[in-house]
């Protein structure tokens, strides 16, 4: 690591970099971010690594999701709070699926940048830069919105305070207390087929609270019923930004991004001889990197050999987005070569990027279905390989959105202009993401046998 600082990156070929008008502009306000305080903490991205180790260890379940793009206009309280209720209610299902801890990284605080498959985008007869988040410019189809704007990035990193502010608060502050299990179910799933599952469980719970209880075992006398660990994450495609927010941990002397616990790299931002890279392989936090259909298994190697030399458990995390159908033509050798070759890495499943179609209505959405099915592909796999299956990455939301199609609430093509709200790609709904938690819950049973004889359907006994 001795030829690499936070600013090495910048010698190196760059793809998905939006073109600022004004350079000084840019130079300082990366200057600006630079003298501000750290998002999150050195000590709290090497908990997370601990955590992760274990899970690649086969010792827990790595929950990862949340917006698909963050936006400043639906910047809200009951928005970052519905999202909150939704992954706690999805990872209680996943904890109870097979005892072992789940561990909580959201795609939150930071999520505002999005690589584009092409630089422009033409409506009618009029063509202009693409959107690419709004830490880089706004969606608004018109000259002055898509005009790449540094101060949107002191926008953003003051987004991402507020809403780190407002998470720790609910994590630590009560309101993810396992007595309120009943209370986390949003409004308008009440009577969804989804939401009776998960009541059930919440049942089981409370009375394995109760016992508890009698036991002398309770919130106050052990805080980890009242409190969770939640952790934050983003792509790290404005390395700019990255660069300005990056410190030294004085514990340690090591260099650490403190604009989000974990970061990942894209599908299309993984070259090994590229920018993303050569900035992602120097600081310490966790790191993510998206495996798609053109990843070779050598490449692969190459990557994991860049991104983590020392072989370090928690470190990597290899997220797999090939599309449904195809992940039977890619997953095992991968699995095979990494085994082989005695790689530490925990494997992690996103079912959404490989699955985008456009339906006939004209909206981009996903088919949930298709999600459903390369989830399946993803564990079945695993278990046919002995490898551990260690975690999903989705994107979804507390909203009550309708921009992925299907769903035990089938929404339709014909539904998806009700409420698709979306500043990029189709997220899952509370209900369809509380859905695709059962799924992995039960074919996580799969792997590791019922926890009771008597669970039935959609629920499972007291775990971790």
């Amino acid at each position: 690591m001795s030829n690499w600082t936070p600013s090495s990156w910048r010698s190196f070929p760059i793809k998905q970099v939006p073109d600022y008008a004004d350079a000084e502009a840019l130079k300082s306000t990366e200057a600006r971010l630079a003298t501000f305080p750290p998002l999150v903490f050195a000590g709290e991205a090497r908990k997370l690594k601990r955590k992760l180790a274990k899970v690649s260890e086969g010792k827990g379940f790595l929950l990862q999701g949340g917006d698909c793009a963050e936006s400043f206009a639906e910047h809200e309280a009951d928005n970052i709070r519905d999202f909150f209720r939704v992954f706690l209610q999805m990872a209680v299902v996943l904890t109870f699926a097979g005892g072992q801890p789940v561990v909580k990284v959201g795609r939150i605080a930071g999520q505002f940048a999005k690589p584009r498959s092409s630089n422009v985008e033409a409506q009618g007869d009029v063509e202009l830069p693409s959107y690419r988040g709004d830490i880089i410019n706004g969606i608004g189809f018109d000259t002055t919105s898509r005009e790449p704007d540094p101060e949107r990035q002191i926008m953003a990193y003051r987004q991402s305070a507020a809403t780190l502010n407002l998470l720790r608060a609910f994590a630590m502050g009560g309101y993810a207390n396992l007595e309120h299990v009943h209370r986390w179910t949003l409004g308008y799933l009440r009577g969804s087929p989804q939401s009776e599952r998960y009541q059930h469980l919440a049942d089981r719970i409370s009375e394995t609270l109760g016992f508890m209880r009698s036991c002398g075992i309770n919130p106050d006398t052990t805080p980890q019923l009242k409190s969770t660990e939640f952790y934050t994450s983003h792509e790290a495609l404005l390395l700019g930004y990255e660069e300005a927010l990056t410190r030294v941990d004085s514990t340690s002397g090591e260099w650490y991004a403190t604009s989000g616990h974990m970061l990942w790299i894209g599908d299309r931002t993984r070259q090994p001889d590229h920018a993303h890279l050569e900035f992602c392989r120097g600081v310490q936090n966790p790191i993510g990197l998206k495996c798609g259909p053109s990843l070779e298994a050598d490449e692969l190697i190459r990557l994991i050999d860049m991104l983590n030399p020392a072989n370090e458990a928690g470190r990597l995390t290899l997220i797999a987005r090939f599309g449904a159908g195809k992940v039977e033509d890619h997953l095992p050798g991968l699995i095979r070569k990494v085994e082989a070759e005695g790689r530490k890495v925990l494997w992690s499943c996103d079912p959404m990027h490989g699955n985008v179609i456009k339906a006939s209505s004209g909206y981009k959405t996903r088919p949930f279905d298709a999600i459903l099915s390369e989830v399946r592909d993803f564990l079945s796999i695993h278990r046919a390989e002995g490898t551990h299956a260690g975690g999903i990455h989705v994107e979804m939301t507390g909203q009550n959105v309708t921009e992925c199609t299907g769903g035990a609430r089938e929404v339709s093509d014909d539904d998806l202009a009700h409420r698709y709200h979306t500043h990029c790609d189709p997220r899952l709904n509370a209900d369809q993401a509380l859905e695709l938690a059962f799924l992995v819950a039960e074919e996580l049973r799969k792997s590791v046998g019922p926890v009771s004889d008597d669970a039935g359907e959609g629920s499972f006994e007291a775990a971790e």
